[in-house]
């Protein structure tokens, strides 16, 4: 315990944020109504969640499911069986049948025997916004429009003989036309797949050809930071590298940004969708196919960065489920919200931009750079269009410090609730820059954490605590989070206590575990992913602390990247958050630790990428050290400091570690289509012989030669 520094008291936090009225909340609502029908006196988040993932979780998950108010037919015999192993995946809610698209599009009648909420989505109210970069015309879309489009498009679908199981894969924009063709697909019981407009040729393939889709729907056109980008070649490499996929029939082309559909000449196997829509015949009736509850629907992709991403497959009710409970509970989403999350198409968070819909909530679609054409871009639209949650990412945020941007000095966001961050680590600085300066202090900033893996948070925001600097308030109720020694190697694991660092583990089944992988016929690759490191236990790669007192949970990095030098184990976070906080010049980095063959520790090797205009020097150095040492410990301090000119990022903006320490530890690798310049790893393989770098750079110096690594 030593090593990791747990013997050290952990100081509270600073509090930020807490609800004005408590009690006015779903969630304590919520805990009243279980209070009354289990006889029970839980007055507090912590209580909740200990009933919720207790001996008799299964009370909370059949409460949830009176909760939820779901569209859906049948009944369940049991919930789950609580006693079968996480590994076998085990049925939820067995005999109950529903559709992902008929959830979000309506709500249940009256007479429904699911109906628990009145949630709002009349014909004539508008359920979508679609905005797009540079472009003044802000476009809606009612309830009534949106169902009509989604029955011409399934109705095409099925005259093309699209049935249920069949995917339908989109390269495509957060427009109407990819959110009206994922309805469209899912509701005839098809599987939706999404990658952005950004994404290489080569990783869209590794996606597409695991998974065989019938059909791709790719927009003709994109724009993104002023440039307009001919999607054509793109769509023709596709198209040649699906020729040995016999299920696939071809490309379907979304008209944008040019006033009509583009010129398919030269395309093979393409038709514009209004030609693909004569064949359905005009006919806008919306059926749906009701399927048994972890039927798949969605396929998502790890982010990978070395080798085939993983086809990860999502149930209709795991999902359904989870977000109801996430969003009903945690996030108080409202039939009078309106959501505006950052996102691609190619990235989770999409998901999380559709299911705001299940609350009668309103969405806001924006399609291009958030800092196009100027940085308060997204804030002028939080201020017109009254958004009441907004979803964005740390480094969008710490854009806005850079550029002392204060949001609420500038724009009307009385309407603003919550401010939604994830992707990577919210840094201490970001969160005090946050209520001392950018945003009003009523708003709920919700930093979170999970992701792809489970379509859902494993750290969360919650209503009924403070939010502190640092970290996500707590875990989201009936998942069971635990903190396991990350030390050790294999075999069981063992849990450690609050304030000591280690594997985030889940101990107990979830409903919204994806139900395979695809194309993973013996269900190994599955296992492999989950629960290897701890036989029995969901290991989700992330390296945690619990705080004693507040009890947030603290991520601190990837798990793969946690840093061990001399049996001292921290995250990349602890390093990023002095830079960040402290060096301004500094416009980004990465800290890997590096451990070949023949060495007998490990070396924490830091590179920095400098601000256009800055020097890298010395004194740069020497004073990143040195506040490293002052504000962690001497032990955080890196053995190696180098300049670098690009940092391995994925299409989704998410900072790659991985494979810049296996490259500095000695490995080839082959980077996949994930990265968005997989070319910037070259540059780090010369570190493999780092103590030839530092003989290098110190005769160059010697010589007056300005180092050129």
């Amino acid at each position: 315990m030593s090593e990791s520094g747990a013997e050290q008291e952990i100081p509270v936090p600073r509090k930020l944020w807490e609800h004005a009225d408590p009690k006015s909340t779903a969630m304590w609502n919520f805990m009243q109504k279980v209070n009354q029908k289990r006889g029970m006196d839980m007055q507090n988040f912590r209580e909740l969640y200990a009933w919720s993932v207790g001996e008799k979780r299964v009370e909370f998950w059949e409460d949830m499911w009176e909760e939820a108010g779901l569209i859906y037919e049948g009944d369940y015999e049991k919930v789950v069986d609580a006693t079968a192993p996480m590994t076998s995946i085990p049925h939820w809610y067995h005999g109950i049948h529903l559709n992902y698209a008929e959830n979000i599009l309506f709500t249940p009648s009256p007479s429904s025997p699911s109906i628990r909420t009145t949630l709002h989505k009349e014909p004539s109210k508008i359920a979508l916004t679609s905005i797009r970069e540079g472009n003044t015309e802000i476009q809606h879309m009612t309830w009534a429009e949106l169902r009509s489009r989604v029955g011409l498009l399934a109705n095409a679908f099925r005259a093309h003989g699209v049935k249920k199981g069949d995917r339908v894969a989109v390269v495509a924009s957060t427009s109407f036309e990819t959110f009206v063709c994922f309805m469209a697909i899912v509701s005839l019981g098809g599987i939706f797949s999404s990658s952005s407009t950004d994404m290489g040729t080569k990783g869209i393939l590794e996606r597409l050809k695991q998974i065989r889709p019938v059909y791709l729907f790719a927009d003709d056109w994109a724009v993104y930071n002023g440039k307009t980008i001919d999607l054509r070649p793109k769509i023709r490499e596709i198209v040649e590298g699906m020729q040995d996929v016999r299920e696939f029939r071809g490309v379907v082309t979304q008209p944008r940004y040019v006033g009509s559909p583009a010129d398919l000449e030269g395309v093979p196997r393409a038709v514009t969708l209004e030609e693909f829509l004569k064949k359905g015949g005009g006919d806008e009736t919306l059926t749906f196919e009701r399927g048994a509850f972890r039927d798949p629907f969605l396929v998502v992709y790890s982010s990978g960065t070395t080798g085939t991403p993983k086809c990860i497959v999502h149930s209709v009710g795991g999902v359904l489920i989870s977000v109801m409970k996430e969003g009903k509970l945690h996030k108080e989403m409202q039939p009078d919200s309106v959501q505006l999350q950052y996102t691609t198409t190619g990235w989770i968070m999409y998901l999380v931009s559709i299911q705001s819909l299940l609350y009668g909530s309103r969405s806001i679609l924006y399609d291009g750079s958030p800092l196009t054409p100027s940085a308060t871009t997204l804030l002028t639209i939080l201020a017109e269009q009254r958004v009441t949650d907004f979803g964005t990412s740390p480094r969008y945020l710490h854009e806005l410090q850079k550029l002392s941007i204060a949001p609420r000095e500038l724009f009307d966001l009385s309407s603003l609730r919550a401010v939604c961050s994830t992707g990577m680590v919210l840094s201490d600085s970001l969160f005090n820059w946050f209520y001392d300066t950018a945003f009003p202090a009523s708003v709920h900033l919700a930093n979170i954490s999970g992701g792809t893996d489970l379509a859902g948070c494993f750290g969360i925001e919650n209503p009924l605590e403070p939010v502190y600097v640092g970290g996500c308030q707590g875990p989201p109720l009936g998942t069971k989070v635990e903190v396991y020694d990350s030390m050790i190697e294999s075999g069981p694991g063992s849990p450690v206590p609050d304030g000591v660092p280690g594997e985030l583990v889940a101990t107990a089944s979830f409903p919204n575990q994806p139900v395979f992988f695809w194309g993973d016929q013996s269900g190994q690759r599955y296992q492999d992913a989950y629960y290897t490191r701890f036989p029995g236990i969901w290991t989700h790669g992330d390296f945690i602390q619990v705080h004693p007192i507040t009890k947030q949970i603290l991520f601190l990095g990837r798990a793969d990247g946690v840093l061990n030098p001399s049996g001292v184990r921290f995250g990349s976070s602890d390093i990023y958050s002095v830079i960040e906080t402290h060096f301004p010049e500094i416009v980004d980095s990465v800290c890997v630790g590096q451990r070949r063959q023949h060495d007998v520790d490990e070396s924490v090797i830091l590179f920095l990428k400098m601000a256009e205009g800055e020097n890298f020097t010395e004194y740069l150095v020497e004073k990143v050290k040195g506040k490293i040492a002052v504000e962690r410990t001497r032990r955080h301090v890196p053995k190696y400091v180098f300049q670098t000119w690009d940092i391995p990022m994925t299409v989704n903006l998410k900072k790659v570690e991985l494979p810049v320490k296996q490259i500095v530890s000695g490995r080839i690798i082959k980077p996949s289509g994930t990265l968005a310049n997989p070319e910037s790893l070259q540059f780090y393989y010369q570190f493999a012989k780092v103590e030839e770098v530092v003989e290098r750079v110190k005769t160059e110096k010697s010589n007056g030669i300005r180092s050129k690594l």
